[in-house]
């Protein structure tokens, strides 16, 4: 029996990673929300980490211009945290999968970012994130996993998708942002993807490095905005597009965050389906209650 730490265990992605493990009964899962471990202390994550297998790593900094204000606390989580984890499996053997952003990217591309291409953050976000990859690369080079996703929404927590169609039930009408290009991804889709990589990494199928975990193709937040009123049964026309420079924010955001998939080939993995395909099968799930259920 494999036995599977989960960091993070309490945001969005973290809750569907335990609902994906949960049908894994072969599994022997602990999960470690923000509260029950502090990915900053190393001597908590090194106990956390011994007797594992398997860490996937869903604990972060996720406020993105908070990371503007205060880039020492997000990097003492997205870089140091990550070095703790790190460190504590190279110590055990535990294979880590590390869950990185499109942001280590500048976003001035004209065609999908490889896993290869050279990083350069626009963004204190982006560089604490950078900084965490960068331990698992030093750390782990063997057995350290980094999949960068983009764009997530999921049942759990607070989203871009039920952010839209709570505004919906406000304005007639909503302003949004035609001028960045991206790949919306639902959390359930990735966190299944993960699963399979770790299966994949303990049956030594897969190598050690970056992979995209992004669903396929692309779109701007102004269409993913029109496909959620679409699958919601609303009129996709009440969205308005506009220019990023109508919402000044504190960090800058890339304008291009479309990420290339060919290493999951590597692994013997087919790459997550085109974020049209994902978005209303998160719309048809079942479970769990999810803010875009709407009457």
């Amino acid at each position: 029996m494999s036995r599977v730490l989960v960091t993070g265990a309490g945001g969005m992605l973290g809750r569907d990673l335990l609902a994906v493990l949960a049908t894994r009964p072969e599994l022997a899962v602990t999960a470690a929300t923000r509260a029950e471990l502090d990915i900053t202390d190393a001597e908590a994550v090194r106990a956390a980490v011994a007797g594992h297998d398997v860490v996937f790593n869903a604990a972060a900094w996720t406020d993105v211009d908070g990371a503007e204000r205060d880039e020492a606390a997000a990097t003492a989580i997205n870089g140091d945290g990550v070095a703790h984890l790190a460190r504590a499996c190279a110590g055990t053997g535990a294979r880590l999968l590390h869950v990185s952003t499109d942001y280590v990217f500048p976003g001035d591309a004209d065609h999908p970012y490889a896993e290869d291409a050279p990083t350069d953050p626009v963004n204190a976000y982006g560089r604490s994130k950078l900084a965490g990859e960068r331990a698992v690369v030093r750390f782990l080079p063997v057995t350290g996993y980094i999949v960068r996703t983009a764009w997530l929404y999921g049942a759990h927590g607070p989203n871009f998708v039920a952010t839209m169609l709570r505004l919906a039930e406000q304005r007639e009408q909503l302003d949004v942002v035609d001028d960045q290009q991206g790949q919306p991804t639902w959390s359930y889709a990735l966190a299944t993807q993960l699963v399979a990589l770790a299966d994949a990494a303990l049956a030594d199928r897969a190598p050690a490095g970056v992979y995209h975990g992004t669903c396929s193709g692309r779109t701007t937040w102004c269409g993913l905005a029109r496909a959620t009123f679409a699958l919601a049964g609303l009129d996709p026309e009440r969205i308005r597009p506009t220019t990023s420079d109508r919402f000044p924010r504190p960090a800058a955001r890339p304008a291009y965050s479309v990420l290339g998939h060919d290493r999951w080939a590597t692994a013997g993995l087919p790459p997550l389906p085109d974020w049209r395909d994902t978005l209303s099968d998160a719309f048809d799930s079942p479970t769990p209650p999810a803010p875009w259920k709407v009457a």
